[in-house]
């Protein structure tokens, strides 16, 4: 049965642009249906569409042939048409699995590197070097936003910290100079202490470890409790938007150091896979109510109770849904099906009290 859930979610996308409020929802699904069935979309035969979604104007179809989704994200531009709409409407169609942690977003202090290298030059050397990733503008106060794929993030700020470890370790070699100045030794103890945090400890006792930020959560809530049972490993964290700073230290000293560089390396080689198999599905609430926000929230809890892998975290503005592909695609279908049946049993009781 997994087998058959992996293959519908890799036989499905994600319609975004869909015309809201203007249709019964049933028309709009069969109107969809229509568009994506005819050879002039590239379409074919179509299993399924789930309409409406939790996402406002978004809508998922589910196709008989894997071949149809390459066929149908190969066309240039869909537009929606059909007599019962007054105008065209363009559509976006994406392939539902590239809803994955391929993207992450930071902001880097490019400020202390400031008195040693032209910031432009540098920056000009990491996009040469990284391509993966993508820079936004230099501001003012030295910050610059990258945005890209997990692991080059990562791989970015290894890049840095070995930067800035050598001008700290230039610094020291030149510190007893007499010619020294103060401006340098002063951006020498910025230096230390900006990166002293990062910097794992020679002797092993304590480690670093980078990870996205829901990577993190899902193995936390599953993995490291059990993990750490047999290691006299302490674990915190720092969170600092999409990617999260883990700091592991030995609880008694000088007495484990190989159990932390070994929780370190079990704990990378697990947000490796993690990266790789993970999902994530995100339910807006935005614009709702108290009562609603709260009713989406209890769904999900009853839910989760038939999806035991699935992590819900639940925010004021949203709910995030991490799981495989696969499970997390049933999951928000489950979730939207009690959502509308409590809605219709709402109106019918509504409209039993107005006729009495």
């Amino acid at each position: 049965m997994a087998t058959g859930q992996a293959a519908k979610s890799a036989r499905t996308v994600v319609i975004s642009g869909v015309p809201d409020g203007l249709l019964n929802n049933d028309v709009m699904a069969d109107i969809l249906v229509i568009h994506f069935q005819m050879a002039k979309n590239n379409g074919g035969d179509v299993e399924e569409v789930t309409y409406p979604t939790m996402k406002k104007g978004v809508a998922y179809i589910t196709f008989e042939d894997p071949e149809v989704v390459e066929n149908v994200l190969k066309k240039d531009e869909h537009r929606l048409e059909d007599k019962r709409l007054s105008r065209y409407y363009p559509l976006k169609v994406t392939r539902y699995c590239e809803n994955v942690f391929g993207s992450v977003t930071s902001v880097l202090n490019m400020s202390i590197f400031k008195d040693q290298f032209v910031l432009e030059d540098l920056i000009q050397e990491l996009k040469k070097n990284i391509t993966a990733l993508s820079f936004g503008h230099l501001q003012s106060n030295g910050h610059i936003f990258v945005q890209g794929p997990f692991p080059a993030i990562k791989l970015l700020k290894d890049f840095l910290l070995l930067k800035a470890k050598s001008l700290s370790e230039k610094d020291k070699s030149q510190e007893n100079k007499p010619h020294q100045r103060p401006k340098r030794r002063l951006q020498q103890q910025r230096l230390s202490m900006e990166t002293s945090n990062f910097t794992p400890d020679p002797a092993g006792e304590k480690q670093v470890v980078v990870l996205d930020t829901d990577v993190y959560h899902y193995m936390k809530y599953f993995f490291l409790k059990k993990f750490l049972v047999n290691y006299d490993v302490v674990i915190s964290d720092i969170t600092d938007g999409e990617i999260t700073t883990v700091y592991l230290e030995n609880a008694r000293s000088r007495s484990g150091a190989r159990q932390v560089l070994r929780v370190k390396e079990e704990i990378e080689n697990q947000s490796i896979k993690l990266h790789n198999s993970l999902r994530k599905e995100r339910i807006y609430l935005e614009g709702h109510t108290g009562d609603e926000k709260q009713k989406y929230k209890q769904a999900c809890e009853t839910v989760k109770s038939h999806y035991p892998c699935v992590l819900v975290i639940p925010y004021d503005t949203h709910i995030d849904i991490i799981g495989n592909s696969s499970e997390i695609f049933e999951f928000t279908k489950e979730v939207s099906r009690k959502i509308q049946s409590q809605n219709i049993q709402l109106e019918r009781s509504c409209s039993r009290g107005c006729c009495k």
